[in-house]
């Protein structure tokens, strides 16, 4: 259920820092920074993306400021393999920022503008990119059903955190249904030519 914890909608995420997304992955589960940037791809990259050394560099600030301390991993051996746990200070920064109230983003899609062009220009040949958002959106789609599938088979005897991990992995099979369908729409509407 770990990897539902943070699929979502990249719409609303644009007042999320780094550190917020790195505090709640290591409260989740207090892991190495290899581990933690995995993890991330599996989870929170679902809408929060970020390289492995964006990822290095917040922790080492994070650290710095107090959040988190990181100890030799027992299985370190040779290499420099550190194990990154949550402070109370960066609890309380995570709750702090939790508790500030945020606005949803307003949408502003490239494509949107571009396909306003091609009907006052004239057809510019914007179908390939559309097809190929919709396979992405299907590949999504795919994915976040398979996780819906796997992790919650029997959505009714959920705890309170599944619960919210459900719905928030909801929240992004409405957003990918809603996208493919209307991707779609928009293709039919180009491949219907001038008129």
């Amino acid at each position: 259920m770990q990897l539902v914890a943070c699929v979502g909608v990249c719409l609303y995420t644009a007042c999320m820092s780094l550190a917020h997304a790195v505090l709640t992955s290591l409260i989740e589960k207090s892991c190495s920074g290899y581990d933690l940037a995995r993890r991330f791809d599996k989870s929170i990259g679902y809408f929060w993306q970020a390289s492995h050394q964006q990822i290095y560099r917040e922790l080492a600030r994070m650290e710095a400021a107090g959040w988190i301390q990181s100890s030799l991993a027992p299985d370190a051996g040779k290499t420099r393999k550190r194990i990154y746990e949550v402070l109370p200070a960066g609890r309380k920064e995570l709750k702090r920022w939790t508790r500030q109230p945020s606005s949803p983003v307003d949408l502003r899609d490239e494509l949107g503008v571009r396909l306003r062009a091609d009907a006052a220009l004239g057809p510019q040949g914007l179908e390939d990119e559309l097809r190929e958002r919709i396979h992405v959106h299907e590949e999504k789609l795919r994915v976040y059903r398979e996780i819906d599938a796997r992790d919650f088979p029997d959505s009714k005897a959920l705890s309170r955190k599944a619960r919210i991990h459900r719905m928030i992995l909801q929240r992004g099979i409405q957003f990918e249904e809603h996208s493919l369908a209307w991707t779609r729409q928009m293709l039919e509407a180009l491949e219907q030519g001038p008129g």
